[in-house]
């Protein structure tokens, strides 16, 4: 019996030592409530510039002859653009394509394909863009995929307006609670969405995992789609806006008034 009962003081001296010894680690003193809170915010912004692919796509009985007839192709495409004013550096190929055609009314012919990601700085200029490159051929043409030339501008917006709304839910808890904020304790980017882009958020921390679960993901932001008129080579490209949601999670310590 008595190895028994010396291990029952053990265990009891060794809880009441952590006890002793724990300290919390976001800084709440004795006097503080802690408050918790996850809060989103958007902003919503016209895009300014857009991205499209357009190419051309040949057939003959030999590789080099379809080959030829591309590239001269691609040529007037690149021609048209520039004669725009779209700067060489954002006329990009990013498809080349050379294949023998072993099926359907084309068997044994030969087809090549080249594919160029055009950026378009100025937004209100890409229908014109559209309409050139399908004037002198373009037989492939897709997208666009419009975008910001400043997300990180309207992604620190969505941000400043959650801070705020976690800011105002904690003084409504406060108030209702018949206390007041004394001040923030920690603050983490919890990411969000960009149109059809993830903003990343901070990394979770073992602290993160002591003391809350990861929040769920924002749900997806629609994304435009592009108009009709565009499959068809007309040049009615509507910007809409771009919407940016974001959150953030908050802690505040409040104190009684």
């Amino acid at each position: 019996m008595k190895p028994s009962c010396v291990l029952v003081v053990s265990c009891v001296l060794f809880l009441s030592a952590c006890g002793d010894a724990a300290i919390d680690p976001r800084g709440v003193e004795k006097s503080e409530t802690l408050l918790s809170v996850s809060a989103s915010g958007q902003s919503d912004v016209r895009p300014d510039e857009a991205e499209f692919r357009a190419g051309v796509q040949n057939w003959a009985s030999d590789a080099e002859a379809a080959s030829k007839a591309t590239q001269e192709d691609i040529t007037e495409i690149v021609a048209a653009l520039r004669e725009l004013g779209i700067a060489e550096g954002d006329i990009q190929t990013s498809a080349v394509n050379v294949q023998r055609i072993d099926w359907g009314d084309r068997r044994g012919q030969f087809q090549a394909s080249n594919t160029l990601s055009v950026r378009v700085r100025d937004i209100d200029r890409a229908g014109a863009a559209v309409t050139a490159v399908t004037g002198v051929g373009a037989n492939i043409v897709s997208g666009p995929d419009l975008r910001l030339s400043d997300p990180e501008a309207a992604a620190n917006t969505a941000y400043a307006n959650a801070y705020r709304a976690a800011l105002s839910r904690a003084q409504a808890y406060a108030e209702a609670a018949g206390m007041e904020v004394s001040r923030v304790l920690y603050i983490r980017d919890a990411g969000g969405q960009q149109g059809n882009r993830w903003l990343a958020g901070a990394q979770a921390t073992a602290f993160d995992s002591a003391v809350r679960t990861a929040p769920a993901a924002p749900p997806p932001v629609s994304v435009q789609a592009m108009p009709e008129s565009m499959d068809q080579g007309g040049a009615a490209i509507m910007p809409g806006q771009t919407t940016s949601a974001v959150t953030v999670q908050v802690d505040f310590a409040l104190v009684e008034h």
